[in-house]
């Protein structure tokens, strides 16, 4: 019989290059972007069969829990939540998760903001990897690669395993004509920072690769403190870790690293022209939510939360507005978003 498997939801991140409607303090997971439920809840729903997952452990930050607790409990009441005082980065917010577990569970790691259109291809996915994290392989889900994305990390496949494939190593976001070439040669697939581990076997990897880090975290979490479903680890001793993420931490070291292959319509929901592309577009690839119009303009966004907004003959452009914001963009410059001042404040 497969070990339990228990999804562990990362809600970490500011999100700012979805300013200004997702903000410092209230970011993107908590927000809802895509129908009436936040992309937090849709993946709480992803795992919400027991009979496939166990009860899910959220880590999260300390000013996000006013968000993550209701927002959860609309979905499940049986969640468990590791409280953070600060971010430290995934490797130690994995390991918490880690030290909180039977060392024979098998972690299903998950970013709280992200799409998946297809949740019953993620189970199958999940399901595989968990196959493979039992036999204490470090599982990635290599996303299906459908187009030349530079702002995403790859994963290239390398030698067949019974189940998925071991993997031959892990490529930072590339260049176009990088990733172009990585399309056209078919065996790189996108990193969405989905992972399978047995609990234990993280704990020993992480002890082996980043003795320190692992040695700090095991201190904060056994220093913790209970407050009804909240566990906290102690905060002075968790400030003191120096946080990494769990790819140049663990995965890019181990030499048990293995990747499953995951096509469920994954989107990473980054910027302004990701979430267009998702939303339901008309006959002239336009969107509109809220008060607005577009007129003799193909490609363009509004998003209003009041001021009724009027768009001219302007292609491929966003505008956004947020209580007293105004965000107008070109589609090609989004990722630049998170470059305006008002974004760190907020």
């Amino acid at each position: 019989m497969m070990a339990e498997i228990v999804p562990v939801v990362l809600c970490g991140g500011s999100g700012t290059r979805l300013w200004p409607r997702s903000r410092a303090t209230r970011p993107k997971p908590f927000i809802p972007l895509l129908g009436e439920n936040t992309l937090y809840q849709a993946t709480l729903e992803r795992c919400a069969d027991r009979s496939v997952f166990g009860a899910p452990i959220v880590v999260v930050g300390e000013k996000h829990l006013e968000f993550a607790r209701p927002q959860a409990q609309a979905i499940t009441r049986d969640v468990h939540f590791i409280v953070e005082p600060m971010g430290r980065n995934t490797a130690p917010a994995i390991a918490l998760a880690a030290h909180a577990l039977d060392p024979d569970k098998i972690m299903l790691v998950c970013p709280s903001d992200h799409h998946i259109r297809d949740p019953d291809a993620f189970v199958t996915a999940a399901r595989s990897a968990a196959d493979l994290a039992a036999q204490d392989w470090l599982v990635s889900f290599g996303i299906e690669a459908t187009s030349p994305e530079t702002g995403y990390g790859y994963i290239r496949r390398g030698e067949a395993l019974t189940i998925g494939f071991r993997v031959h190593s892990f490529v930072e976001k590339p260049d176009l004509d990088t990733a172009m070439k990585f399309l056209a040669q078919g065996d790189y697939a996108w990193n969405g920072g989905i992972f399978a581990f047995r609990a234990g076997h993280f704990l020993t990897e992480l002890e082996r690769h980043r003795p320190e880090l692992a040695e700090q975290t095991k201190a904060a979490f056994e220093a913790h403190a209970v407050d009804g479903d909240a566990l906290r680890p102690d905060a002075d001793l968790f400030a003191a870790i120096n946080g990494e993420s769990v790819d140049y931490a663990v995965m890019e070291n181990t030499e048990r690293a293995a990747m499953v292959d995951a096509t469920m319509g994954w989107s990473d929901i980054g910027n302004w022209d990701a979430l267009l592309q998702k939303r339901g577009t008309d006959d002239a690839a336009n969107v509109v939510i809220g008060n607005g119009e577009i007129i003799g303009a193909t490609g363009t966004m509004i998003d209003s939360d009041g001021p009724h907004v009027t768009v001219v003959g302007a292609d491929n452009l966003v505008v956004v507005v947020d209580g007293d914001d105004i965000l107008v963009t070109a589609r090609g410059a989004v990722q630049r978003v998170g470059e305006a001042s008002r974004c760190k404040t907020q």
